[in-house]
């Protein structure tokens, strides 16, 4: 029963959906009301199906738009292209419309003009008439006349107040894009100086190739030597070559003069120009305080000053007197004692040789460029020198660094070669010839250390940098090679001298790196030759020809050697000192060890193992190292037996100091350092020898005896030294009883002791005397 009641419902229900979806809207009411006159809770079901249905439509509604919803952007995307369309129209319509304006304005003229030109030959014959006769007919009562003598002086304002306006956009347009009309101008001289070079090479070929016309219009007659390209776009070689007209719209100023003139105004006009073009010439002439950080600095500052003067150079040449060759002249010179302590100012703050560089070759083009437009620019390439001067100092300070670095890295031994191609690979980088090497067998080494080829190579590395900043300065061979002589020479005497100074004072250089100092200065003093002919060959200048400056590399090289020597005796002696303070002797010792002392026999052994590292030396350093050391060590024993500070001393002891003595002697005659003749390296333990002997064997009666003669036995012996070590032997004696038994046997002696010390106090005395 209850399932019979529900279906009915639900097909009572679909009836009254049916019912409301195709009955009027003003009929729904007594439907709906049926629904709640029904069964309780009738009324939910129906909202439920009502609502499934309304669901149902839904998704009905949303098939049909995705099924319609691409034609429907493409009627929107219609839609739009017509719009777009339409306001084309509209636009064509409103300038069609001002054409027929224009069109109808200008036929009213051309019949006015054409009325009136009818009308001229009457009004001459008439104007001759009334001058013949004398009779003149007045027409200002005519209202026509009145207006025209109305209207046209506020006409004339009018005209001239706007064709000013004009101007002065004009001005201010050409202020703000210089830059561009004068980098395009330096472009071209760029490519012009390129395109020289290139003529150059077919006409001696025989080749034709057609004339390139530039931002002014004329053809350019300069050569230059080719230069890296301006703004470094492979393209702009292949980019149309403009003209000023076309970089820039003169008809303001055309059309401004032409009214002022016609005005009877123009010298207005014209001091009106000349005075903002002044104001703007200063501007322009004005830098940016940071301009010499980067290239691009310089280049805005040159391109605005090219656009400024390619302006001008235009309007001199297009206009009758606007501007006269003097007043460009004069901005011209006031402009470049500008440009000229610009340069000057902002190059010094440069420190990047690279920069300078480009600094130069950009006032090489902006020099040519100029010049192409009729402008004085020897200033400009005599700024270039002291430029020169400039780029040099930064070159000399980078070249310090690389030096410096080469030194620092350097194993200051030979060059050990084990094959042929690590040989060749040397003597490339190096010209180095040795006959005797080059027939050893390898694995051999060569003298020098490995500084010196790099050395070598960086001077050339030097010589090139240096020839980059000579190109394209207009100069002859000769020129350039001084220039490139003496900025050489500035490196060898000033650059590299100044390393090597410091290098052989450094406190970690020993005696093995002076002595391989002196071999590599040697074989560089030998190369200079070579880098003379380096010279030669870039710039076909013979060193022969009158004036050539020679290459000072030879001082150089001779005055570090010096230094090195010297610095080798230095350090030897202070080696010296440092053994002998070493040195313990027991000054009160009965007698002797029988055997030399350990400080000594090291000190020897330190100087023949050294003096062996001296064979490569040249001979004369070698002997007169050995000679310095061994007087050096005379003379400090000498002093060790003579200080102040020792007081006593025993034969003993004089004994043990003459041990010493001998192993010196003995040192000096194994010749440590070849080529000293006879007993030459011996002399310099003489002064010590001839004293102990003086000592030893007590021989005071020669002494005295003999005493200034030029034969005498003891000649080295000083009166004065002898006294002072006598004391001290005599004070011991006392003491130790060294003379006891004179005092015991023969008391005499002790009188003789008394009376050598009194004689040789009457010699010192006499000789102070």
């Amino acid at each position: 029963m209850a399932e019979n009641e529900t279906l009915e419902c639900v097909t009572e229900h679909e009836r009254i959906l049916q019912e409301i979806e195709s009955t009027d809207t003003a009929c729904v009411g007594p439907t709906l009301r049926s629904i709640y006159d029904d069964q309780p809770n009738a009324h939910k079901r129906f909202m439920e199906k009502l609502d499934a249905r309304i669901r149902n439509h839904d998704r009905e509604i949303e098939k049909m738009c995705n099924f319609h919803h691409q034609g429907f952007v493409d009627a929107i995307t219609e839609l739009l292209k017509v719009r777009t369309d339409a306001e084309k129209l509209m636009v064509r319509e409103i300038d069609t419309e001002e054409v027929i304006c224009c069109r109808i304005q200008q036929r009213n003229m051309a019949t006015t003009v054409e009325k009136l030109q009818l009308c001229i030959p009457g009004t001459a014959m008439m104007s001759v008439e009334f001058d013949r006769s004398g009779w003149f007919y007045r027409v200002s009562q005519y209202r026509f006349c009145q207006i025209m003598a109305e209207n046209l002086p506020r006409l004339r304002e009018e005209i001239k107040e706007i064709s000013m306006s004009d101007l002065k956009d004009f001005l201010e347009s050409i202020r703000k894009h210089s830059d561009k009309v004068g980098e395009t101008a330096m472009r071209q001289a760029q490519q012009h100086r390129t395109f020289n070079s290139a003529v150059a090479k077919q006409a001696s070929m025989g080749h034709y190739t057609k004339p390139v016309y530039s931002l002014n219009g004329r053809t350019h007659t300069h050569n230059g030597l080719m230069m890296d390209d301006y703004t470094g776009d492979e393209d702009d070689s292949d980019e149309e070559l403009l003209t000023a007209q076309d970089l820039v719209d003169f008809s303001p100023v055309y059309r401004c003069l032409h009214i002022y003139t016609v005005l009877g105004d123009r010298e207005t006009f014209e001091n009106y120009y000349r005075k903002q073009r002044k104001k703007q010439a200063r501007l322009v002439l004005q830098p940016q305080a940071n301009m010499h950080e980067t290239v691009e600095g310089y280049r805005r500052y040159f391109n605005q000053i090219v656009g400024f003067f390619v302006v001008e150079d235009h309007i001199l040449h297009a206009t009758r007197g606007l501007v006269t060759r003097a007043f460009t002249d004069e901005l011209w010179n006031m402009a470049l004692s500008k440009i000229i302590a610009v340069l000057r100012t902002h190059s010094s703050y440069c420190d990047d040789p690279d920069l300078v560089l480009e600094l130069k070759n950009l006032i090489v083009i902006f020099a040519d460029t100029l010049q192409d437009y009729g402008f004085p620019v020897n200033r400009l390439f005599d700024l270039l020198f002291e430029v020169r001067d400039q780029y040099n100092e930064t070159l000399l300070k980078k070249w310090v660094l690389v030096f410096r670095e080469i030194f620092e890295l350097d194993n200051y031994s030979p060059i050990p070669v084990e094959t042929e191609d690590e040989y060749k690979l040397v003597v490339s980088r190096f010209p180095f010839h040795d006959a005797e090497i080059e027939k050893q067998d390898f694995p051999k080494k060569l003298p020098m250390s490995q500084s010196v080829p790099q050395i070598y190579t960086q001077v050339k590395e030097f010589i090139y940098a240096s020839l980059k900043f000579s190109e394209s300065l207009h100069r002859s061979s000769t020129e350039i090679d001084d220039m490139l002589r003496k900025s050489t020479n500035l490196l060898l005497t000033r650059t590299l001298s100044s390393c090597l100074q410091n290098l052989i004072k450094k406190p970690h250089i020993g005696l093995t790196e002076l002595v391989q100092i002196i071999i590599n200065t040697t074989h560089l003093e030998q190369a200079c030759r070579y880098l003379e002919e380096f010279i030669t060959n870039i710039t076909n200048v013979s060193p022969e020809t009158v004036h050539t400056t020679r290459l000072y590399g030879l001082s150089t090289f001779k005055d570090a050697r010096h230094a090195a020597e010297g610095e080798i005796y230095t350090k030897l002696n202070q080696k010296i000192d440092e053994f002998i303070q070493l040195a313990d002797y027991e000054w009160g010792m009965a007698e002797s060890d029988g055997r030399a002392s350990g400080y000594l026999m090291d000190l020897i052994n330190f100087l023949r193992s050294t003096f062996q590292v001296f064979t490569h030396l040249p001979g004369k350093v070698a002997q007169t190292a050995c000679m310095s050391a061994c007087k050096h060590l005379s003379t400090s024993l000498m002093q060790m037996l003579l200080d102040t500070e020792l007081k006593q001393i025993s034969m003993g002891a004089i004994q043990q100091f003459n041990l010493d003595v001998i192993q010196c002697e003995l040192f000096a005659s194994s010749e440590p350092v070849p080529g000293f003749q006879g007993d030459t390296l011996q002399l310099a333990f003489i002064d010590l020898r001839q004293l102990l002997d003086l000592f030893m064997v007590w021989d005071w009666s020669t002494y005295l005896a003999d005493y200034g003669q030029p034969t005498c036995k003891y000649l080295r012996v000083n009166p004065a030294t002898a006294l002072a070590l006598l004391e001290k032997m005599k004070d011991t004696s006392k003491k130790n009883n060294i003379f006891s038994q004179f005092r015991k046997n023969d008391r005499d002696k002790q009188k003789l002791i008394e009376t050598v010390v009194k004689q040789l106090r009457s010699l010192v005395n006499g000789m102070s005397s």
